[in-house]
């Protein structure tokens, strides 16, 4: 019974306090900075009256995966892997990619196939290893 009075007591007693929020208005705020301002890839759109087409209305990724497909080119690098040898630490098998990480899919060198397993590769690592057969890979700039 003394701690319910006790707690609502102080309850009562926070309440009461003047306190201050500081507020401001919204066209006063910070800029967002969370990210840099990238190229936009847009189309046209419709020209006025007209129903617009899948490649007028398309944005961003689906937007050049659709220009690449009418340049009859793919946007991504679906090539198989050349192994012919196991990588090894001195000569790892070498990954095409001009980002920072690839993700790749591993079936083991010749004469040691496995499960596919998919491996994230990532250029701060220097070099990785497959865990079930030990293939080491390592990205590459594209050239």
């Amino acid at each position: 019974m003394f701690s319910r009075t006790l707690v609502r007591s102080r309850a009562l007693f926070a309440l009461s306090k003047n306190t201050s929020v500081a507020m401001r208005a919204f066209s006063v705020s910070a800029a967002s900075k969370s990210h840099d301002n990238n190229e936009i890839y847009q189309g046209p759109g419709a020209t006025p009256g007209k129903i617009p087409t899948d490649i007028e209305q398309a944005t961003g990724l689906d937007r050049l995966e659709r220009l690449a497909a009418l340049e009859n080119e793919s946007l991504y690098n679906l090539d198989p892997i050349d192994l012919r040898v196991k990588g090894t630490k001195a000569a790892p098998t070498i990954i095409p990619s001009d980002f920072s990480w690839r993700i790749i899919g591993c079936q083991g060198p010749p004469g040691e196939d496995h499960e596919l397993l998919w491996l994230k590769l990532e250029r701060k690592h220097g070099i990785d290893r497959c865990p079930e057969c030990g293939n080491v890979y390592k990205l590459s700039d594209l050239e």
